[in-house]
């Protein structure tokens, strides 16, 4: 009987013994396993993991060779991850320009107001508004279609140069403003243009006397003048393209590049969808 027991509990206290090790081995797999996880070979780091100066090269990595969509990215992560953190007035300024330069232009804008506005006294700031102006002009379209691009330019353009005449972007915002300028002269010349076709001649001279108040100095003013003058002495013109459109509006880019002079400039043109790049602003200090 004392034998039977002892038997019993020799093979209780084994049983605990393989209870034990199984736990602790199952254990020890489940460790090895989150650590083989974690230092997982040839596997990236979840971007959500890597601390805000990673995230500023890794963002300005991309930007460089101008994969501006994971640039984009890496500067939200940043924003949403690190807010408070030394590299978030870098991000929120290179999170606009990665969308100005992916051609996301509203959206590029509202980054580069938010940004003025959290940090109106910034070095930027004269480069910011300069980029909000840039947004606005490259709207620009054809000159048949809506004008609120050039327009909304030529306000932020201007803002440039009564806040700082003396930056670096002053003459470029300049040039722009007489681009846009020169498209909204050329959509008025073409839409007075339309209603003269169309016999419409009260709404044409309303056009042409508007052209001429807003824009005197214009390229196409004396095309105006000259037409505005016959309808006012009930005299309208017999249609002929060539005698009252400007070149640029009548002849094909091709022929007229043929045509040219080396030394000749064009006098009336749409402004370029795409403009050059800007110098940047160096790194924006706090």
């Amino acid at each position: 009987m004392s034998q039977h027991i002892l038997s019993s509990n020799r093979c209780k206290h084994l049983l605990l013994i393989f209870l034990l090790f199984a736990a602790t081995t199952l254990s020890g797999c489940s460790t090895f396993s989150g650590m083989f996880n974690k230092f997982s070979f040839g596997e990236e780091e979840d971007p959500k993991s890597l601390p805000p100066d990673a995230l500023i090269v890794q963002g300005m990595d991309a930007y460089d060779v101008g994969n501006y969509s994971d640039a984009i990215k890496s500067f939200k992560l940043i924003l949403d991850e690190h807010p408070f953190s030394a590299q978030a007035m870098l991000a929120e300024l290179k999170a606009a320009d990665a969308h100005y330069y992916n051609k996301q232009y509203p959206e590029a804008k509202v980054l580069y107001k938010a940004f003025e506005e959290r940090h109106p006294t910034n070095e930027a700031i004269p480069y910011v508004l300069f980029q909000i102006g840039m947004c606005d002009f490259s709207r620009t379209d054809r000159i048949d279609r809506d004008t609120s691009g050039p327009k909304d330019a030529i306000k932020s353009f201007t803002r440039v140069l009564q806040s700082y005449p003396q930056s670096p972007y002053a003459k470029e915002a300049k040039a722009r403003i007489k681009d846009a300028k020169e498209f909204l002269v050329n959509h008025e010349y073409m839409v007075a243009v339309f209603y003269v076709r169309t016999n419409h001649y009260t709404e044409a001279k309303h056009r042409l006397k508007y052209l001429l108040a807003m824009y005197p100095d214009s390229s196409l003013a004396p095309q105006a003048k000259a037409l505005l003058a016959q309808l006012e002495s009930d005299n309208p013109p017999v249609w002929g393209m060539r005698k009252w459109l400007p070149e640029f509006m009548t002849t094909a880019p091709a022929d007229r590049k043929a045509a040219a002079q080396p030394d000749e400039t064009p006098t009336t043109a749409t402004p370029a969808s795409e403009p050059a790049k800007v110098d940047e602003p160096v790194t924006p200090a706090r």
